[in-house]
């Protein structure tokens, strides 16, 4: 292959990470296994491209990456399958990211999504709680990570206005911790998330359908232990005048819930219609609509709309996808990294581990609970760590459970990990808006939070072994 000239380097990786998720769609769509190794080269070569601009903490994940290759190659007969395997999970993760991306370009150049944040961050004090918590979780529907730099900006912007400093970090550090919980609640059970992803694509037997309403649970546990934790722990009236909102938050959210639904009714449709996995049904979907969504929008003065959407599209991809560079080389690793270190670990674990089938299943699902946030604190991206734990225990068939109780136990802790962790990134965006550190912002503001909803999602996740 001819080196690739510097000047067009990252507009080549973003043609490629494109490549990437058409490859992908064709995939879901045809079943023929071709395009699924097409999309897992083509996520290694846009990977590779991505190499030489990322930050030098991230050539450690490469390295680990390229040592478990060696590793696998040196000691498996069947690691040519292992490795098309990882990549390709690699490539569904960053097909994911994509769409999703896709879709947060055209939110963020709206006029009526932006203004339903800045509705939600200026509401009165009592309501304020509940409103961002709420709206960042139908915000994390569309916008994941970002729907924490939005709103978490508008909350800045609002609490700023308050003359008294203490008033003002209070104010500030409340409407922050709303929006993490916010976020951190649509992992339990969101189709567009990464979490419910790789969830029920390496737990053997699960699927969306089946988990998405027990997984609602833990997310509407996780909305309610935050609101009552809010109630008891917020600071006294200061008398502080309020200037804001006045018109029902619901009202004004009205473009924000239409869109939800043409979402989740499209990718439903999809899914019904043509068969395929949700996920497939995102992948095709969320970019259409992203498009439409922006041909819609007003374009500059003199300029067609199609001219318009066209230009956009070759900005995200020429432009934007390259600029995500760090994101994707650590979603790609993170899947690679921990379905190799699961394929090679298995029969280790096997041959000389604990029997985990003697283990009480219940014990198990308790401990996925709570294993993801505790290695979250080591540093540990939650997609390293389910695909790397997962593979080592026993099948749910194998332990006599529903699919589903597994799931919601691992998309609970991931979802614990999201407002605790000092290394995702809901919390270090929180940490940098609210002015703290990131240790500040995880458990410092979530420790309590986190005692308190694990312990509803562990005994949530044993109660539907017994339910389901």
């Amino acid at each position: 292959m001819p080196p690739i000239n510097a000047s067009c380097g990252p507009a080549a990786a973003g043609v490629v990470t494109a490549g990437v998720i058409a490859t992908m769609i064709a995939f879901e769509y045809t079943g023929w296994p071709g395009f699924g190794t097409a999309a897992a080269m083509l996520a290694v070569l846009a990977v590779t491209l991505f190499v030489p601009s990322v930050r030098p903490s991230r050539l450690v994940f490469v390295a680990v990456a390229v040592l478990l290759t060696g590793w696998a190659t040196l000691t498996r007969d069947d690691w040519l399958l292992a490795l098309v395997r990882a990549a390709q999970l690699g490539a569904t993760i960053i097909s994911l990211f994509t769409a999703l991306s896709a879709l947060r370009n055209a939110a963020m150049s709206s006029s009526a999504i932006l203004e339903c944040g800045r509705v939600l961050a200026r509401q009165r004090p009592g309501l304020r709680y509940v409103a961002l918590t709420l709206g960042g979780h139908l915000f994390s529907l569309i916008l994941l990570y970002g729907s924490i730099s939005l709103l978490g900006s508008l909350a800045v912007e609002s609490s700023a206005r308050d003359p008294n400093p203490v008033v003002r970090t209070q104010r500030t550090r409340r409407m922050m911790i709303a929006i993490q919980r916010g976020f951190a609640s649509t992992l339990c059970w969101s189709p567009l998330g990464f979490s419910m992803v790789i969830t029920t694509t390496i737990v053997p037997g699960a699927n969306w359908a089946a988990a998405a309403l027990p997984c609602i649970v833990s997310a509407i546990l996780m909305l309610v232990i935050g609101w009552g934790l809010d109630a008891i722990y917020k600071p006294p009236a200061t008398g502080t005048a309020w200037v804001g909102e006045t018109e029902r938050w619901s009202v004004k959210l009205r473009p924000l819930l239409v869109l939800l639904g043409i979402v989740i009714v499209g990718v439903a449709a999809l899914h019904v219609l043509t068969g395929v996995e949700v996920i497939g049904a995102v992948m095709l979907f969320v970019p259409l609509l992203a498009l439409v969504w922006i041909y819609l929008q007003p374009p500059p003065a003199d300029m067609p709309k199609g001219e318009h959407a066209r230009r956009r599209a070759k900005d995200f991809i020429a432009t934007e996808l390259p600029s995500y560079n760090n994101e994707i080389l650590l979603l790609f690793m993170a899947g690679f990294i921990g379905s190799i270190g699961g394929f090679l670990l298995a029969p280790m674990a096997s041959a000389h581990g604990p029997d985990l089938t003697a283990v009480p299943p219940w014990m198990i699902v308790a401990m996925m609970v709570w294993i993801i946030p505790i290695t979250g604190q080591l540093g540990m991206n939650p997609i390293l760590a389910v695909s790397l734990l997962v593979p080592i225990l026993p099948t749910p068939a194998e332990m006599g459970i529903p699919p589903t109780a597994l799931v919601a136990a691992i998309t609970g802790g991931w979802a614990l990990s999201g407002t605790t962790s000092p290394y995702t990134a809901s919390v270090l965006l929180a940490a940098k808006l609210g002015g703290v550190s990131a240790a500040r912002a995880g458990l410092g503001w979530n420790g309590i939070y986190t005692l308190a909803a694990g312990a509803a999602m562990t005994g949530w996740g044993v109660a539907l072994i017994y339910i389901l």
